[in-house]
């Protein structure tokens, strides 16, 4: 069983959050129709400062945990959003680090991407971001191979993804490459959701 801690923030996006939440507690619900017995393989949590996150268009959640009680996570997912102020945040930023160096995975989606940056927990490896960012991202972390015309960049230890709707493409990739292919398909078609299989 892996925990899935979603980091969530004032005015992050919600479907870069919801998506892969939805892809992730999906499998599990999955995994349990395919066999009884089997253990859930994902449990995902949403994390931030307090007890309720303002996302965007003032949609109001409840987390899970704060940053001060949250479980160690086996994947730790920083979604997109308005993260410039999220930038100055130490304590979120040192969430991030704290939680990173203890996770089997390291993802983002959208502009989380820059988030996962200026924690330093990227160094000079390839990403991606929203295709309206790409040009900020390389500005600001020029050590950053930025790619673009991708849905995400599967690093090993650290996966991001293009904007919004790909998270849920690359949480459906994680899912394979973690459970198997099998129930990533079969997670994929109970959302009903035309799958990328490649980036």
């Amino acid at each position: 069983m892996r925990i899935v801690a979603i980091v969530l923030y004032k005015d992050v996006e919600v479907l870069d959050f919801a998506g892969p939440y939805e892809v992730f507690s999906t499998a599990s619900r999955v995994r349990l129709r395919m066999d009884r017995a089997a253990e859930v393989p994902f449990v995902p949590v949403l994390v931030g400062h307090g007890e309720q996150v303002n996302a965007r268009g003032d949609f109001r959640v409840r987390t899970h945990h704060t940053f001060g009680d949250a479980p160690k996570a086996d994947i730790l997912l920083v979604p997109g959003g308005v993260h410039e102020p999220v930038m100055e945040d130490e304590t979120f930023l040192g969430f991030i680090r704290a939680m990173a160096g203890k996770c089997e995975v390291v993802a983002s989606v959208c502009t989380g991407a820059f988030l996962l940056a200026k924690a330093g927990v990227l160094g000079a490896c390839s990403v991606t971001t929203h295709w309206d960012d790409i040009a900020a991202l390389r500005r600001d972390f020029p050590d950053l191979d930025v790619l673009e015309n991708v849905r995400w960049v599967d690093n090993g230890k650290v996966v991001t993804s293009a904007g919004i709707s790909a998270g849920i493409d690359m949480a459906l990739h994680l899912v394979a490459r973690l459970e198997g292919e099998e129930l990533a398909g079969a997670t994929a078609r109970v959302m009903e959701f035309d799958r990328r299989k490649t980036p």
